[in-house]
């Protein structure tokens, strides 16, 4: 398997918008009711997101030539809390078929060495609780929990 790593040109934007979509239900919560086309369209408004701001750059990995995965990130988002410039991962994803085969961990360690090379001392992302797969990846990766945004579930009253 031949992997490479590039930056996205726009011939690139539909290959992200399509496997965006495909792979968004990986990001919605058990915990929240989300019908058809939600986690889609959370994807569309990320992208739109990401367009938006000033400094971003997405990286293609590309499997024996064909394309197989994306990585979006952020220069401009300051952390919350110290207001220091850090990276942000807006969004990753790995076609089906190719997924186990270190492609998303190679995805992540390009955005890293972007950081780096932008003199950036931190890079952060958010992930679903309910993706293992994902959250393996990026422990595996020394990425450590930072936050945990808690939610409950409300009943409604009956007025």
């Amino acid at each position: 398997m031949a992997l490479t790593i590039r930056k996205a040109v726009a011939a690139d934007r539909k290959f992200v918008d399509d496997l965006g979509g495909q792979s968004a239900y990986t990001s919605i919560s058990p915990l929240r009711a989300a019908g058809p086309g939600d986690a889609a369209a959370a994807f569309a408004r990320a992208t739109q997101f990401y367009a938006d701001r000033a400094d971003g750059v997405t990286f293609i990995a590309e499997c024996d030539g064909e394309r197989a995965g994306f990585i979006m990130l952020l220069f401009d988002l300051t952390d919350d809390v110290t207001l220091t410039s850090q990276a942000f991962v807006v969004y990753m994803a790995v076609a089906s078929a190719q997924r186990r085969r270190g492609i998303a961990r190679s995805l992540l360690a390009a955005a890293e060495e972007e950081a780096r090379t932008r003199g950036v001392s931190h890079i952060s992302l958010m992930v679903t609780q309910a993706n293992t797969p994902a959250r393996s990846l990026y422990e595996q990766a020394g990425y450590l929990d930072e936050r945990v945004q808690m939610t409950k579930r409300l009943e409604r009253t009956k007025q």
